[in-house]
């Protein structure tokens, strides 16, 4: 296989660029990273907005290929470089089940955790006691599914 040419923007204290950065070293896979300076407004640069309109982080670049959206950039990197199939399955049942928490993450956890993180990393003006409650009845449905007692159709692992 050919060395891939990857390069992710990201910003050092993004949890969605977190993610991505973290899969490729996982995967093993050499990349660039290129820190987008979202304090001094980087992303709504017309360079940068060229790669993702919406001016979020992250992007990756691999070749001729531009990717913005850590789930998008997850589920690439492992269906184009994870033969295995380890991190991203081929069956469509248990890849629809994993869509479902990448679909969890991007929504009752920025919510939750998500709104608390932004509290107390970056003093955001938000209601902190309900971005916490939030957070404690994710993480309570989340053990409630690895053991069974919820919607078994929400845990990847679960069996038909």
């Amino acid at each position: 296989m050919t060395i891939p040419r990857l390069r992710l923007h990201g910003f050092t204290l993004s949890g969605h660029a977190h993610r991505a950065e973290l899969f490729l070293s996982i995967l093993g896979l050499p990349f660039e990273k290129v820190e987008v300076d979202l304090k001094n407004d980087a992303h709504k640069s017309p360079a940068f907005l060229a790669k993702n309109p919406l001016g979020q982080v992250p992007v990756l670049e691999d070749g001729d290929v531009t990717l913005a959206d850590s789930n998008a950039i997850l589920v690439y990197l492992a269906l184009k470089y994870d033969g295995s199939g380890k991190w991203y399955p081929r069956d469509p049942l248990v890849a629809a089940r994993i869509q479902r928490w990448f679909s969890i993450a991007a929504g009752e956890l920025q919510t939750g955790p998500g709104i608390a993180r932004r509290i107390v990393l970056f003093g955001a003006k938000l209601d902190h006691e309900s971005a916490k409650a939030s957070a404690r009845a994710v993480v309570r449905r989340a053990r409630m599914a690895r053991q069974g007692r919820e919607d078994s159709r929400l845990h990847p692992d679960a069996r038909t």
